[in-house]
């Protein structure tokens, strides 16, 4: 098992996560993070930093977010590490309170 990022952190990409992950199993894109399943150790730290509930255990994913497993592998592949925090996207307080926000992540386009 492994750790998802789910649709929750779209446009949001808050990163208190990545300062607890003791493997650096975060990778960062231009409109969110994902995780890497190869390197996550399942340790599930990072989901109670979250600030918006985006990451949650892969068997326990909310119905709907299960696109986001192979999206999180796909991209991981593609988008650098990051392993430090820094400070989310300007607007992230207002994306933090959008429910559905699929549409608006590019790396789903054409997928």
């Amino acid at each position: 098992m492994t750790y998802v990022v789910t649709e929750a952190c779209v446009r949001c990409k808050y990163t208190d996560c990545v300062d607890i992950c003791p493997v650096e199993c975060f990778h960062e894109g231009p409109e969110f993070l994902v995780i890497n399943p190869d390197i996550c150790i399942d340790c599930g730290v990072c989901v109670s930093e979250c600030p918006v509930s985006a990451i949650y255990a892969q068997d326990d994913l909310p119905a709907g977010q299960e696109v986001f497993i192979e999206l999180n592998a796909r991209l991981a592949a593609q988008w650098p590490v990051i392993a430090e925090a820094h400070e989310p996207l300007a607007d992230a307080e207002t994306w933090a309170q959008v429910s559905e926000k699929r549409q608006y992540l590019d790396a789903l386009q054409g997928a």
